[in-house]
């Protein structure tokens, strides 16, 4: 089965947690994390503030590990290793690549219809906020 691995950043601000809707590909509509793949020699932080910028045109500090979450998908296995993050520069993020985004609190989180993987970042969170 193919491997991919790649990093998701839980960016807050203001109390609330920033999630995107993908906006095409097989998970078209699925809400997640945004992040990316790792390019060879990077860290996972370095690819981190790489994805976001290239993603949401937005600075951030990418700050403490939350979880690494394993996931057979029918077509792959992901591996994905989530960071928390906040904005660098105070600029609010702009859509490039994803059809919509949310600002949720920590009681709406299930208010959007995540991909599986997010499934698990999403209860690491809550376990996280408690």
């Amino acid at each position: 089965m193919k491997h991919i691995e790649v990093v998701a950043g839980i960016i807050q601000s203001g109390g609330k947690i920033f999630a995107t809707q993908r906006g095409y590909g097989e998970f078209k509509d699925g809400w997640e994390f945004p992040g990316g793949k790792m390019e060879p020699g990077e860290s996972q932080k370095q690819a981190l503030a790489r994805e976001l910028k290239e993603e949401l045109a937005v600075n951030v500090n990418v700050a403490d590990f939350l979880c690494t979450v394993n996931y057979d998908y029918p077509a792959f296995h992901l591996t994905m290793h989530c960071y928390f993050c906040a904005i660098a520069d105070g600029k609010l993020p702009e859509l490039l690549e994803h059809e919509a985004a949310k600002w949720l609190s920590p009681a709406e989180l299930q208010s959007v219809d995540w991909l599986p993987a997010d499934v698990e970042v999403v209860k690491a969170l809550e376990a996280n906020l408690r």
